[in-house]
């Protein structure tokens, strides 16, 4: 293994990033991809019922963690791209995994605003698109951050380590 592979599986801070093998960013992420899925079933949910104002007013509340939720996986990734040697392939990809990311969060921040202005139930189709095309990206970036784990191994226990978990007590 490289020593760049090695510094990008070590934290820049284990007490705030998580400790080696352990990184708490793809804990965090649950919460805004969470919360952002479900704001969408809502609001397309909006759209069938007679009384679409609690739906409407539900996926608000969820946008909102959600922003909150990103802001705080963010903290923590940003940590885990500096560990990231500069000029490689894993950092570019590190790079536009966090674009997206803050773009999504400052598209959510932005319907968050809108809603809480309008306050319309249901939820019209700008915010709805607006929302869905959010999704979208969040998928691309969530591959991306697949790949910088599953792929690159960035944050991710080296080989040698893992094989502890596959040794039998017999040897």
């Amino acid at each position: 293994m490289t020593g760049q592979a090695q510094q990008a599986k070590r934290p820049v801070s284990a007490l705030i990033a998580g400790p080696y093998g352990h990184p708490f960013h793809p804990i965090l992420v649950t919460v805004p991809i969470g919360c952002w899925i479900a704001s969408l079933v809502f609001d397309v949910a909006s759209q069938f019922v007679d009384a679409p104002a609690f739906l409407a007013t539900g996926s608000v509340w969820l946008i909102a963690i959600g922003v909150l939720g990103a802001l705080a996986a963010a903290t923590v990734g940003f940590l885990d791209l500096f560990a990231i040697p500069t000029g490689t392939p894993a950092f570019r990809t590190a790079l536009v995994h966090m674009s997206l990311n803050l773009l999504i969060t400052v598209a959510y921040a932005g319907n968050f605003l809108w809603r809480r202005a309008d306050q319309v139930a249901p939820v019209p189709v700008g915010p709805l698109v607006l929302a869905a095309v959010s999704v979208a990206a969040l998928g691309v970036s969530g591959y991306l951050g697949g790949k910088l784990a599953y792929h690159y191994g960035v944050r991710v226990a080296d080989e040698a380590t893992q094989a502890e978990g596959y040794r039998s007590e017999e040897n």
